[in-house]
């Protein structure tokens, strides 16, 4: 099993929300306002006066053959639609209960 933690413009939430249903990926945590700024040419997301936009996150566990279809798709958005921004890390998931 893996953990996928998505960070992403507020704008791409009903994409991604879509988007994880239609990979039978049900169970996920959405945080609807984080603020960030993108590690290598995105904007800031603070929230304030000169920057306005927020984002959010999404942290989904999935079975191991799930996570390079939702990689893909999420490449997809990101590519489409760059300023925006967009970042998916994988981790591993040790145990469940």
């Amino acid at each position: 099993m893996k953990a996928i933690f998505i960070a992403f413009d507020q704008a791409y939430t009903e994409r991604i929300v879509e988007m994880l249903e239609r990979s039978n990926c049900r169970g996920f945590t959405q945080w609807e306002q984080v603020l960030g700024r993108g590690t290598k040419t995105g904007e800031p997301h603070y929230g304030s006066h000169a920057w306005p936009s927020l984002a959010s996150s999404i942290i989904t566990f999935v079975e191991d053959s799930r996570v390079d279809t939702v990689l893909e798709k999420l490449h997809e958005m990101d590519v489409a639609t760059p300023k925006l921004g967009l970042r998916a890390f994988v981790w591993d998931v040790e145990k469940t209960i």
